[in-house]
């Protein structure tokens, strides 16, 4: 799998705020992005060009040339060179789900945005192909790639269309649901573990009158 990208600490996207229920910013998020954004567009043109677009990408995270031309070519849904203030926060609003391992929630959450912007040719069709190009923008792993063609191809064309694509995005959200409260109650166990041990050392105090150390018990 390739290296998780890096928001770089002190850059203006640092400082933005995802709701984690519905991988949004905050109007006044908004607000502050497209004041960056204009910025940005120093031709005052209202979009990005791909040059432009680079060093905002190489400023601000960890991805090389390559990864950030991929981007571009994958927001410029029209092919004419340059994405507007709409393309500019959706790659936001991914970098900032993948920042904060948000990827499962934002994918379910805006499936059909992310499903056309998977779908290069614009064939109503997403292959393996797709992912594996993406798989840096969106952290899929690759046993759930497995798992999406095996169980989820339902025509058996080996891609998927954008019914297919929703109940693999219902899946990975119930998975991600999954973790979080086996997380929670681990964290649960974990501060009763503690809180127990805690108990039991304050006790051996006031019985023997000395220090007795947690790390010995």
């Amino acid at each position: 799998m390739k290296a998780m990208m890096k928001l770089k600490q002190g850059s203006f996207l640092w400082y933005l705020y995802l709701d984690k229920l519905y991988c949004l910013l905050s109007v006044r998020n908004v607000k502050a992005l497209l004041e960056y954004f204009h910025l940005l567009d120093v031709h005052r043109n209202n979009t990005l060009n791909d040059v432009l677009f680079y060093h905002f990408l190489h400023h601000v995270t960890s991805w090389n040339r390559t990864q950030i031309m991929i981007v571009f070519n994958m927001l410029d849904w029209n092919a004419v060179g340059e994405i507007g203030f709409d393309q500019f926060y959706m790659l936001v609003c991914i970098l900032l789900a993948q920042q904060n391992h948000l990827e499962e929630q934002f994918i379910f959450r805006h499936s059909r945005p992310v499903f056309e912007l998977l779908d290069l040719d614009g064939a109503l069709r997403i292959g393996a192909e797709n992912f594996h190009m993406y798989n840096f923008l969106f952290n899929i792993k690759k046993e759930d790639l497995r798992e999406l063609y095996h169980d989820f191809d339902i025509t058996g064309d080996r891609r998927l269309n954008y019914k297919e694509f929703k109940l693999f995005t219902i899946f990975t959200m119930d998975k991600y649901q999954e973790r979080q409260k086996a997380e929670k109650e681990k964290g649960k166990k974990d501060l009763l573990k503690k809180k127990k041990l805690h108990h039991v050392n304050v006790t051996l105090k006031q019985f023997f009158g000395t220090n007795v150390s947690e790390n010995r018990l």
